[in-house]
């Protein structure tokens, strides 16, 4: 992942963008920021680890965590436009998943949502089963993708 790139396709729009993170911590964030001169393109991160977070931080609603628990699109959905209302970003990713151990028959270890807004568009989400792959890779493949997901909102 081109990460400076990417940076500079923002710049280049005029694009700011901001993260909604559960399961990476602020991996994303912390991605972009690793470059100098980001906070031109970088506004802002927010980690939303728990339920309560994703509810006081970007406004998803408690009635959607009940019917479809954080690691859904829905919720990936609700964090991705209240990053965008919650932030002076045009473009917003957010990341919501399990990343291990665990997970359950219906939510199984490596799967993540994500979440991408813009200003101006619809709202994209899609999930994505990495597998076991175990935390730390789970982890670094959802950043990756999330990269990604910015990347081709710039294109």
């Amino acid at each position: 992942m081109n990460v400076a790139g990417l940076l500079e396709m923002a710049r280049r729009a005029g694009v700011r963008i901001a993260t909604a993170e559960s399961c990476t911590g602020g991996m994303v964030a912390a991605a972009l920021t690793d470059i100098a001169g980001s906070s031109d393109v970088v506004d802002r991160g927010f980690v939303t680890y728990s339920n309560e977070a994703k509810m006081a931080m970007l406004g998803v609603e408690a009635a959607t965590l009940d019917a479809h628990g954080a690691v859904s699109e829905e919720v990936a959905r609700e964090m991705a436009e209240g990053a965008l209302t919650a932030s002076r970003a045009q473009l917003t990713v957010s990341v919501t998943g399990i990343a291990g151990p665990g997970g359950s028959e219906f939510k199984p270890e490596g799967r993540v949502c994500f979440g991408l807004a813009r200003t101006g568009h619809d709202t994209i989400t899609e999930t994505v089963d990495f597998g076991a792959l175990g935390r730390a890779e789970v982890r670094t493949v959802a950043r990756d993708h999330a990269m990604g997901l910015l990347q081709s909102a710039l294109s």
